[in-house]
């Protein structure tokens, strides 16, 4: 089934802003956007837990491995390649890298996640503003979609340049992982702030890189977090559910 595309651009041929799709991008990416992800931690509960992460050092450093060698970059790898799929209108490449994106969740928690927002995000969005790519994808696909997935494909159908798109996801997604830690360590607000602002150009880096990659680069090394993941599901007391 072919996709159709609308024509909203970040920047025009003039080089002119596009408000239009930046508003739309921002929306998506805001924390008022009710995906939920305010209610995981991505595992950095148990790490405060285990005395693992204790300070705002502790954090960034946990969040810059997260982003070189974890989810952090194969949600990017994933987000670009259905991102480009979508592009170019290939519906049975679209549907494999769904299924490697949930291939790659390591954890029950994080499978959970990724993929409650998944769905939240393609709820809400159908509602605010119908989409064709959704609507489709509601009609050929039961199963589950993983987050970065899902904001890759309405991104596509826009013509969101994907540079953007995935500055917008991972700002996101590390200010959720910030905003945890803010209230788990605990962090002072402008401590978070400063954890965002040291991250940006790990962010930069992997914008840049995962621009020139395909799934075959797909990999992880982030252990612990997968450790400090699985031993957040039995873990006594608890705020979030990851």
């Amino acid at each position: 089934m072919a996709m159709a595309r609308r024509k909203a651009i970040v920047m025009d041929e003039n080089g002119s802003s596009n408000n239009q799709a930046l508003f739309h991008l921002m929306s998506w990416m805001s924390p008022s956007y009710p995906v939920g992800a305010y209610t995981y931690s991505h595992g950095i509960e148990y790490a405060v837990e285990g005395g693992l992460v204790s300070n705002r050092e502790d954090i960034c450093t946990w969040i810059t491995d997260i982003l070189n060698y974890g989810s952090g970059r194969s949600d990017c790898i994933l987000l670009a390649a259905a991102y480009r799929a979508v592009r170019n209108n290939a519906i049975d490449e679209l549907q494999d890298i769904i299924e490697l994106g949930l291939a790659y969740c390591s954890t029950r928690e994080l499978e959970l996640e990724t993929t409650q927002q998944g769905r939240a995000f393609i709820r809400v969005t159908s509602d605010v503003a119908p989409s064709e790519i959704l609507k489709m994808l509601a009609e050929h696909r039961s199963g589950s979609i993983i987050y970065p997935i899902t904001v890759a494909v309405v991104a596509a159908e826009e013509a969101i340049p994907l540079a953007e798109t995935l500055t917008a996801y991972l700002h996101g997604f590390i200010s959720n992982l910030v905003s945890a830690s803010v209230r788990l360590i605990p962090l002072g607000q402008t401590d978070g702030q400063r954890v965002i602002a040291a991250l940006e150009p790990t962010v930069q880096v992997l914008v840049d890189n995962t621009l020139t990659t395909t799934v075959d680069d797909l990999g992880s090394a982030t252990l612990m977090v997968d450790w400090c993941s699985s031993q957040h599901e039995t873990q006594y007391t608890r705020l979030f559910r990851s």
